[in-house]
């Protein structure tokens, strides 16, 4: 988790919702992603997506079936499917999103008997870390807003 962490400090050097991830097989790190989707422009540049892309390059194929993947925050609907899709069986998380997570807050997309497979789920892990970077981030970007929002309304009405 403290490797997913760095990722996620990488997404916060870049002013993006610091979300990272790591996937490691036989102990190895085999894929590293972060957030990136305002630096990319698109909705699919979450870490977990860029951190399954690289591990499927790196085992060659896109059954992950004996990798872990930890995560430090629940991941979204479309990164809990991309999951369960490449049969990732281990899934290790920081905190949880209560708002919008698919591994047991909202939805449990993850260990779903529904579904074809599901994944063993460990949650809590460096849960302080993981959460207050995330917290440090939104309050930093309530206070960058309140400020631009300032600035306009006084570029609005000049003296």
């Amino acid at each position: 988790m403290k490797e997913a962490l760095k990722q996620a400090k990488k997404a916060y050097s870049l002013g993006e919702v610091p979300i990272g991830c790591v996937i490691v097989h036989e102990g190895k790190i085999i894929g590293r992603g972060y957030n990136r989707r305002n630096t990319d422009k698109s909705t699919l540049a979450h870490a977990e997506i860029t951190a399954i892309r690289k591990a499927s390059k790196v085992i060659g194929d896109w059954r992950l079936e004996e990798c872990t993947i930890y995560i430090t925050l629940e991941p979204c609907q479309m990164c809990a499917g991309a999951i369960i899709q490449a049969r990732i069986p281990e899934v290790v998380m920081g905190c949880m999103n209560p708002k919008a997570g698919c591994g047991g807050s909202v939805l449990n997309i993850l260990e779903n008997p529904q579904f074809n497979h599901q994944a063993a789920v460990t949650r809590g892990i460096l849960e302080e870390e993981c959460s207050g970077l995330l917290t440090l981030f939104f309050a930093e970007l309530r206070e960058r807003n309140k400020l631009e929002k300032e600035q306009r309304k006084t570029a609005d009405f000049p003296k």
